[in-house]
This record gives structure tokens, sequence and C-alpha cells, in this order.
């Protein structure tokens, strides 16, 4: 296999407490967050990344305290398009709990990734896009400041880097769920996050709700 290449954005919008009227992302919209930490109940929402996969990507910075945002809460609860997350049971939660929309319809790689890569445990993204795509992306900006005013140019980048690949991901993993007749149970998966994200928020994060003891 040849080197991993690296992908950028063909460019970044980058917009404040909402998406503007009139973004289209047609019938799927990959998407991803940045918070604070990663304590669902504490730390705040910060950006929004959203790409319809044409190497295009918006960014919306979510101001302290701003739940507002009624055109992301409008495409998140539009059940014409798809939204394509890695790890959607945290995206989800997030956007819940600080939009105040339960996001659906959801198709998460995540989930994908570990009900047909079972020959592997790597299911990370970064694991994910360089075998599927040979794409490689850095996750130097994994742990910055996102709810920082001003983001960087490298945060911007590495943001963007989140969701360009997520339509492409999504096709793979999808013919690979089909081919191993794992459709049916993946979508039935999808459809509970919802509820996961509510279980989520409410305490029983670490609980096996379905644990015999």
């Amino acid at each position: 296999m040849p080197k991993p290449a690296k992908r950028e954005a063909k460019s970044i919008e980058l917009h404040r407490g909402d998406l503007p009227d009139g973004v289209d992302f047609g019938d799927s919209v990959a998407v991803d967050t940045e918070t604070q930490g990663l304590d669902l109940r504490r730390d705040r929402l910060c950006v929004v990344q959203l790409s319809a996969g044409d190497g295009v990507c918006h960014l919306v910075q979510m101001p302290a305290g701003n739940n507002a945002a009624p055109n992301l809460k409008a495409l998140f609860a539009d059940p014409a398009v798809t939204k394509i997350f890695h790890f959607a049971r945290f995206d989800v939660a997030i956007l819940k709990r600080h939009l105040d929309v339960n996001v659906s319809p959801v198709f998460c790689t995540k989930i994908a990734s570990k009900l047909v890569r079972t020959y592997t445990d790597r299911h990370g993204l970064k694991d994910v896009t360089r075998e599927l795509l040979n794409i490689e992306l850095s996750k130097e900006q994994q742990s910055s400041d996102w709810a920082a005013g001003e983001l960087s140019e490298d945060q911007l980048k590495y943001a963007a880097a989140d969701v360009l690949n997520l339509h492409d991901i999504r096709a793979r993993l999808q013919a690979m769920l089909e081919r191993e007749g794992r459709m049916e149970m993946a979508q039935a998966c999808f459809d509970f996050l919802t509820t996961r994200a509510d279980l989520d928020l409410n305490g029983w994060d670490d609980v096996d709700i379905f644990a015999h003891s």
C-alpha cells in the first residue's frame, strides 16, 4: 500500500452562533463537534463542523450560553438529511444538551466499524480513515482550547479534517455491512442513539441497564 496521503479542505467557512440561511448539504451531512472537555454534563459545546462531502467545511463557533441556532436545529431534526458522525453517541448527546434537539436520522461510522471490522480493535477515526481511504489524519489539535474567541489556523484545519472524509467512509462501511448482512442491526443501533444520549445525560452513562446484576 502506498504511503497514506493527507487531505485538506478546499475551503473553510467560519460562522458564529449558527449556520447562515440557505446552506444546503443535500441528503446527507458529515458532522462533528468540539467541546471544552469530554464530560457531557460539565463541558460546553464550542464548535460544530459540517460538510456535504464536497471538500467544503462549515465551522460554527458556539458562544457560551447560545442555544438558539435555529438553522442548525432545523438541519439536525430534518428527517430527509442523514447526519454522519464518528462516535455519534457523544455528539448526539452534546447537541441534545446545548441545542435541545433530537438529532435524527444518524449514521455512526464508529458503530458501523465495530459491527463489521471485527478483525481489529482499532476503531478510532484516524485508524478507520487510514485503512479504508489511505488518508492520514493529524490529531495534534485534539486537546486545545476550543472555547477561545479566535481559533488558530491549525485548529480550523483540524476541525475540518474530521468531517471531510466521513461520506466516503460511510460508503465503504455500508458496503461491508450489506455484504455481511449486518445493515439492519446497524440501523437499529443508529435509531437507538437518541435514547442512548438521554441515558448518558441523565446519569446512566456507565451503567449497563441490560445486565442481569
